[in-house]
């Protein structure tokens, strides 16, 4: 008697399969978007695979879904299981074919509206059956995925020092005022200026805060940070309407009511990219020789 009962081990992969998409995603319209499946059909797997196993695998929290505590167990047990699976079909696809195949491809959230898409439109024209398959997180996020396989290639700034990089240039941070701050007609400030000023910033996890706060402590002060917010845009919209300043990139698309100014001293940070120590697919391979090509129009240099 098969210890699964009706269903037998090739029954389980594409259960597997859906189990860890939605274990991964925490919701089930976007593992469904990702695997290419109806949501009904992705419910319904997942609905077997907890018949077969006598247990709940998820409980709904909010509009999405969290893993039961079961779930969490069967999640550690078979995750490797279902990519190192997905990335033997990929590679033995990708191989077949080196014009065709996946790429799993992550980049910042400073990154994004014009360099980045722009770059892709060009790859595509170049390769069109080479699908892309998009991620756009914060720094961490994105260094985790490429750690365990998740992405093949990522954009990040800076690269973390354990993952193998391609130096792709450097991103200068300047001061965000808005049009009618005092400090908007200046060309330059010096960081201990703006002791007294309220920041606009991200989260302490982000690497950018940890800038803005190593910065202002080597210029004698402790940033007074009014608002956190993951959001760039956001960041730039606050400071626009006059409810502080922030440290930043300069924005890929123009904002009218905001003025940047150089910041004294050495204003930048690394833009590496970056894969991890999986054997790259042919058409991983490819893409990344096509952004190390262009790395001038990523850094803006």
């Amino acid at each position: 008697m098969d210890e699964y009962g009706e269903v037998g081990a090739h029954d389980l992969v594409p259960l597997l399969a859906a189990f860890d998409a939605a274990a991964e995603d925490g919701h089930f319209t976007r593992a469904a978007e990702r695997l290419g499946v109806p949501q009904s059909s992705l419910s319904r797997r997942i609905r077997t695979l907890e018949q077969t196993l006598g247990v709940a695998l998820f409980q709904q929290l909010g509009r999405g879904v969290a893993l039961t505590p079961q779930g969490r167990d069967l999640h550690e047990r078979t995750r490797g299981v279902v990519r190192a699976l997905d990335d033997a079909v990929r590679r033995v696809r990708a191989d077949a074919d080196p014009d065709s195949g996946l790429v799993r491809f992550g980049f910042p959230l400073t990154l994004g509206p014009v360099s980045i898409p722009s770059l892709l439109a060009q790859f595509h024209t170049r390769a069109p059956r080479i699908r892309l398959r998009l991620v756009q997180a914060h720094g961490e996020e994105l260094a985790e995925q490429v750690r365990d396989g998740r992405l093949d290639l990522a954009v990040m700034i800076p690269p973390p020092v354990d993952l193998g990089s391609v130096d792709l240039g450097r991103q200068r941070i300047d001061l965000h005022v808005a049009r009618t701050h005092p400090l908007a007609g200046r060309a330059r400030v010096a960081l201990a200026e703006l002791a007294d000023a309220a920041f606009i910033a991200n989260p302490p996890s982000y690497h950018l805060r940890a800038l803005l706060d190593t910065w202002c402590a080597a210029a004698g002060f402790t940033p007074r940070v009014l608002f956190e917010i993951t959001e760039f845009e956001t960041v730039r919209a606050l400071v626009a309407l006059g409810l502080g300043v922030a440290l930043l990139p300069a924005a890929e698309l123009p904002h009218p009511d905001l003025a940047i100014v150089r910041i004294d001293g050495d204003r930048d940070r690394e833009i590496g990219l970056v894969s991890g120590d999986h054997r790259p697919t042919l058409a991983v391979a490819r893409l990344r020789e096509f952004l190390i090509d262009r790395r001038a129009a990523i850094s803006g240099a």
